[in-house]
């Protein structure tokens, strides 16, 4: 390994952010995940939860778009929602779902530099009312188009910019390691940092 790819390796991990994480519940096009899947890896977004519950679990995910991002994210595949919720409140105390119900919320009105869980449903039916009794609110993205009508991986990406924007302003960016360091020095040696004396997480 090139000491320009140790660095972009140090750089990426120290980016990453804690307490924001992604759940595609039932998505149903795997070209649509591998999407989602780039802007949580643009975004910092480490850990992405696959829920399959009315559809087939995903072997594999599409080759097109952005596939590759996968091998840079730690993803969870569940195909129950209580044990896939369970794990997703082990690491968030808020959990917010994409939904236009009589109580939702601007994603502008959001704060997401909480430690917040983000659930994105299914191409044409949503997130399930299952899905739902597991979150504390819903939220929308404000439109002013006739179709009113957004691909899940241009929602996801327009809420976890906004997300981005709210943790730069609030230095969550700043070059300061967000994760654990057990995680950090996990996630270095799986992407290929193996010399011990390199994997000194800056403090």
């Amino acid at each position: 390994m090139t000491p320009e790819r140790e660095a972009k390796i140090t750089r990426v991990l120290n980016h990453r952010q804690s307490g924001l994480v992604v759940v595609m519940e039932n998505v149903h096009d795997p070209h649509n995940i591998s999407a989602v899947m780039r802007t949580c890896d643009a975004v910092g977004v480490q850990d992405v939860f696959v829920l399959t519950t009315k559809i087939a679990r995903h072997k594999r995910f599409g080759k097109t778009s952005s596939a590759s991002a996968a091998g840079w994210l730690s993803i969870h595949q569940y195909e129950d929602t209580a044990e896939c919720m369970a794990a997703v409140r082990k690491c968030c105390d808020k959990v917010y779902a994409t939904h236009l119900g009589v109580e939702s919320h601007s994603l502008y009105d959001l704060k997401l530099t909480e430690r917040v869980a983000l659930v994105f449903g299914n191409e044409h039916s949503g997130v399930t009312e299952e899905c739902l009794e597991y979150c504390d609110g819903n939220f929308i993205i404000p439109q002013v188009g006739m179709v009113q009508s957004l691909n899940i991986s241009v929602a996801c990406a327009i809420t976890l910019y906004e997300a981005m924007r709210q943790r730069l302003n609030a230095g969550y960016y700043d070059g300061n390691p967000r994760l654990p360091e057990s995680e950090w020095k996990g996630l270095a040696e799986g992407w290929g940092m193996y010399d011990s004396e390199k994997l000194k997480r800056p403090v």
